[in-house]
Order: C-alpha cells, then sequence, then structure tokens
C-alpha cells in the first residue's frame, strides 16, 4: 500500500471506529445504564463509575466478557460483535482507541483463548467451575487470578499450584505490600510505580479497587498484614482440593 492509498483509508478507518463506540454506546444505554447497575455515559449507578478511571483495555475486555464481584459475564449474553462495541466504548470513556483492543477480529473476539476448551478430568472439571463460579460473589479465586484466558489478571501468573488446601490458605504472597496515603494504610498490589504516578490495586476489601495517586501523594514499603486465606474463607478445604487438581491440570500446559 503506498502513501496515497493509505491517506484514504484513514478516514474509512476512523469511521469504522466511531461506528463501534457508537453501536457500544447504544448496547450500554439499554444493558448496562440502568441505575441499578451503571449511570449514563459511564456514570456512578449502582456500580461504580466507568469513565475516566483510566482502566486498560485488557481489564476492560475481561471484565465485561467474564464479569466481576456482582455484575455478570456478558460473554454470553452478546453476540461478539456486540461485545466488541461495549468493550470499544467502554474503552472510549477511558480514553482509549478501538484499535487498541484489536477491534474487528470476528465474532469470537474476546471470549478467551481456544485452549479453555481443552478436556478436562471429572474433578478438574469440578475445580474449575469452583475458581470462576459467579454464584460466590467476589470470594471467587477468578477475581484476582486470571488462569487459562479467564479471569482477572490483578496478581502475578500461576506458574505452580500449591500442594494442597493448607497450603493455599497459607500460600505466601511477598507481592502484597503496604500504600499509605491520606493518613491512611492499606494492601495494595503495584501496577505502576514511578516519581509521576503510581497505580495499584486496592486490597483492603474484595474485589480489589483500582487506584491512582501522583508520584509524591503515596507511599509504598515492602510487606504487608494481608493473608491469602481472608479472600478463600468461602471454600471448603474439598472445595479447595478440587481447585488445586483443575490448577495442577492447567499450569502444566500453560506456554
Amino acid at each position: 500500500m503506498n502513501r496515497s492509498q493509505l491517506v484514504l483509508l484513514l478516514p474509512a478507518i476512523a469511521l469504522a471506529q466511531q461506528n463501534l463506540v457508537t453501536r457500544g454506546a447504544e448496547i450500554f444505554a439499554t444493558t448496562c445504564a440502568n441505575g441499578y447497575c451503571h449511570g449514563v455515559k459511564g456514570a456512578s449507578g449502582g456500580a461504580p463509575r466507568l469513565a475516566g478511571r483510566g482502566l486498560e483495555a485488557p481489564f476492560i475486555r475481561q471484565v465485561v466478557t467474564n464479569g466481576h464481584g456482582e455484575m455478570p459475564a456478558f460473554g454470553n449474553k452478546l453476540r461478539g460483535d456486540e461485545l466488541s462495541a461495549v468493550v470499544a466504548y467502554v474503552g472510549d470513556l477511558n480514553g482509549i482507541s478501538p484499535d487498541g483492543f484489536g477491534a474487528g477480529r470476528g465474532a469470537g473476539a474476546g471470549r478467551g483463548p481456544a485452549r479453555s476448551a481443552r478436556s478436562l478430568s471429572g474433578e478438574a472439571t469440578t475445580g474449575r467451575a469452583l475458581f470462576f463460579e459467579a454464584t460466590r460473589g467476589f470470594g471467587r479465586c477468578s477475581t484476582c487470578h486470571q488462569v487459562d484466558g479467564n479471569g482477572l489478571a490483578i496478581t502475578d501468573p500461576i506458574t505452580k499450584a500449591p500442594d494442597n488446601a493448607a497450603a493455599m490458605r497459607s500460600l505466601a504472597t511477598p507481592h502484597v505490600r503496604t500504600a499509605s496515603a491520606d493518613g491512611d494504610s492499606f494492601p495494595v498490589v503495584i501496577v505502576k510505580n514511578s516519581t509521576s504516578e503510581v497505580i495499584l490495586y486496592d486490597l483492603t476489601s474484595p474485589p480489589p479497587v483500582r487506584r491512582m495517586f501522583s508520584g509524591g501523594a503515596v507511599k509504598i514499603a515492602d510487606g504487608s498484614n494481608w493473608r491469602h486465606n481472608s479472600v478463600i474463607q468461602s471454600y471448603t478445604d474439598a472445595e479447595i482440593e478440587s481447585m488445586l487438581v483443575f490448577l495442577k491440570a492447567v499450569v502444566r500446559l500453560l506456554p
């Protein structure tokens, strides 16, 4: 493609992207902006504000597709093109261009990698359902962990499953640190820490809340009183053992 052809193509691309955002706004207005959930144009309602939150593209696509806490998953409620449109609209509310999501990749875009359909044993299948169980609310493991293409990647990828339920409950969390701001201290996972900006997930209570500070407004210290068991108390030891069967089956196959 020569330069003149590119110049002619760019307006068409921009128009297609704007049409995608417009379509997403229409779908959002009829499915999400009802006061009980999010407000009009991403304002706060019964659910938190979406507009101008500094949300990132992977986080937006994961939450819209797979749900988060009390928010239902829309990956199986909307067609692929509708899902991409809503994702593009929420991205636009946060200053992200539709091409930041790879929009237009087809009807299956955003539904997770194909490897999620792999065959699992009976107990591993049970464990997978427990790991992503929507009815468990914020207490489900996928609130913080992304495994096999699903869930939220708030913490580092799981590379090794604990040996048993006791090990899962007492799991060391060296990545959790302590932040201090406005006279308050709270456990956090750091996303970005520079002299100009600090982005973190506040783990005070589930689900983790993404917060942003100017560089001098928050202090970060190593270590925390936060414990992994505090967020998995809704699971019995037997349920945890089933999830470990799932994790051990999947972690071995992760690229």
